[in-house]
């Protein structure tokens, strides 16, 4: 399985953008799936997350700005942020829960990271 994270990018206080994560591979299941963002100099830290029946989970920090949504579909999950500030800016990754069969356990993967610049 392959987590592909893209859509960053540099944008200006106050703009938005939308990370998508496309998973790839063998593929029963995705269960719960979680952006995190790492800035230079700390821990990262769960941004957003959405289980396979669709509730999600917000950090405080973003709750009301950014909304973490799938696409069962398409192996997609995406995450919009709106009202973007200074201190967003962080390397993002997903990270997926996948059940490669029917009654496998649930492995983790991480995607590459795509890098998040909020700046004027």
């Amino acid at each position: 399985v392959q987590l592909q994270a893209s859509g960053g990018g540099l944008v200006q206080p106050g703009g938005s953008l939308r990370l998508s994560c496309v998973a790839s591979g063998t593929i029963f299941s995705i269960n719960a799936v979680g952006w995190y963002r790492q800035a230079p100099g700390k821990q990262r830290e769960l941004v957003a997350g959405i289980r396979s029946g669709g509730s999600t989970n917000y950090a405080d920090s973003v709750k009301g700005r950014f909304t973490i949504s799938r696409d069962n579909a398409k192996n997609t999950v995406y995450l919009q942020m709106n009202s973007l500030k200074p201190e967003d800016t962080a390397v993002f990754y997903c990270n997926a829960k996948v059940s490669p069969c029917e009654g496998c356990y649930s492995y983790d993967y991480w995607g590459q990271g795509t890098q998040v610049t909020v700046s004027s």
